[in-house]
C-alpha cells in the first residue's frame, strides 16, 4: 500500500480542467503532494489558459492545445529551478487554469444617487443601472492582483469590486460623452460607450478586458424630469416659440380651471407664474395680431368709426383693457406692453 502511495505521488501524466460549473475564473489543479512526470500531457481547452507557478512566482503560460511538458516547453520554469536541459526527473509546481470566456450579464447600479456636476445645472444627483461583460486576458496579472493562491476564484467573488469600479467612473463617462445632463436619458448608448471607455483601464490593471457595457435606465431628479417632459412637448409642436407658448398655455388651462372653480383669481394659485406668463404673452400676441390684421384690412380714407374692428363692441374693448390691466397688476405684462395695447384699443373708441 505504501508503495502504491509512493507511485501516485510521483506521477501525474495528464493535467486538464473540465470546468464543472459556470462562473469560475481561476482554478488550481489538485497536486496532493504529487509530482508532474517529465513529458506529461497538459490539455488546455478553448476559452482557457494555464499557468505554472513556482514557489509563488508566475512562470510559463499555455494557450489552447495539447502540450508535452519538458524542459523545452517550460523555459521559464526551467530557468527558475536551474534545471539542466537534460533533466528528466519529475517535478513539483502549482498549475492554475483560467477561464477566458466572457462573464456576461454582470449587474451594476447605483444603490444611492450619485452626484454629477453638469455645466447647465451644476451638481445633480443621478440614478442608473445596467449590465456589463468582461473576461480574463492576462493570467499573470490576474493571479498576482486578484486570485492569488486560492483553490477556486469565481465571478461572484469579484462582483463587488468591479461594480464599484463602474460606479466610480460614472462622472468621467458623463463628462467625456459631452451629452447635456438633460439629454442623458435619451442617449443611453453613447453614455454606455463612454462608461466602458472610462472604466476599461481600471479593468485592464486587474488583468481583465471590459468587453461591453449597457445602460438600461437613467433616472433624472424629479425637477429635471419635468424640464425634460417640457422639452419633449416643445419637440412635439416644433421649434416655433409661439406654438410652444400656446402649448404651455394649453397645459396650464386645466389647473387654471381648477383654481377658478376654487375661487382663485384670474391666474389662479394652481396656475404658477410660468404658465401665467405664457398665457399673458399668448393673449397679447393674438390680440396684437388681430388688431394689425383689422387695421390692414381697413379701406383707404375710411373714418375711425369705419375702421373699428367688426364684431367687437365698445364694451368688449373695455373688458379687454380691464383684463390686460389685471395681467399688468400681477406682473405678467410690463407697463410698456400694457400702454401699447391700451392705446391701440382706445383708438377703436374714437
Amino acid at each position: 500500500m505504501a508503495l502504491m502511495d509512493f507511485i501516485k505521488k510521483q506521477f501525474i501524466d495528464i493535467i486538464e480542467w473540465t470546468e464543472a460549473r459556470d462562473g469560475v475564473l481561476a482554478w488550481r489543479f489538485p497536486m496532493q503532494d504529487r509530482e508532474i512526470q517529465n513529458g506529461a500531457s497538459l490539455t488546455v481547452r478553448e476559452s482557457q489558459l494555464a499557468m505554472f507557478v513556482n514557489e509563488g512566482q508566475a512562470a510559463d503560460v499555455f494557450g489552447p492545445g495539447m502540450h508535452s511538458l519538458t524542459t523545452q516547453t517550460l523555459p521559464v520554469l526551467t530557468y527558475l529551478k536551474h534545471w539542466d536541459k537534460l533533466f528528466q526527473s519529475p517535478f513539483k509546481s502549482d498549475v492554475y487554469f483560467f477561464s477566458t470566456r466572457q462573464q456576461v450579464d454582470r449587474r451594476w447600479g447605483t444603490s444611492q444617487p450619485v452626484t454629477i456636476r453638469d455645466k447647465d445645472f451644476g451638481a445633480v444627483r443621478l440614478r442608473a443601472f445596467g449590465n456589463y461583460a468582461y473576461r480574463v486576458v492576462d493570467p499573470k496579472l490576474f493571479h498576482t492582483q486578484i486570485s492569488g493562491t486560492r483553490d477556486t476564484y469565481t465571478a461572484e467573488d469579484l462582483d463587488g469590486q468591479l461594480r464599484g469600479l463602474m460606479l466610480q467612473h460614472i462622472s468621467d463617462a458623463v463628462a467625456g460623452s459631452g451629452i447635456p445632463f438633460l439629454d442623458l436619458a435619451a442617449n443611453q448608448v453613447e453614455f454606455a460607450a463612454q462608461l466602458r471607455e472610462a472604466t476599461g483601464p481600471a479593468f485592464a490593471a486587474l488583468g481583465l478586458a471590459l468587453e461591453s457595457v449597457t445602460v438600461q435606465n437613467v433616472s433624472l431628479p424629479e425637477e429635471l424630469q419635468k424640464i425634460l417632459d417640457q422639452k419633449i412637448g416643445m419637440g412635439m409642436v416644433g421649434q416655433d416659440m409661439g406654438r410652444f407658448m400656446q402649448y404651455q398655455t394649453a397645459q396650464s388651462l386645466p389647473k387654471f380651471a381648477e383654481g377658478a372653480a376654487a375661487g382663485g383669481g384670474i391666474a389662479g394659485d394652481a396656475m404658477g407664474l410660468g404658465a401665467g406668463v405664457a398665457l399673458g404673452q399668448v393673449m397679447a400676441q393674438q390680440l396684437g395680431q388681430g388688431l394689425q390684421g383689422q387695421g390692414a384690412a381697413a379701406p383707404a380714407g375710411a373714418t375711425p368709426a369705419a375702421s373699428a374692428p367688426a364684431g367687437i363692441a365698445p364694451d368688449e374693448v373695455m373688458a379687454t383693457i380691464e383684463k390686460l390691466a389685471d395681467l399688468k397688476a400681477k406682473g405678467i405684462l410690463t407697463d410698456e406692453e400694457f400702454s401699447a395695447k391700451k392705446a391701440e384699443l382706445l383708438k377703436k373708441l374714437v
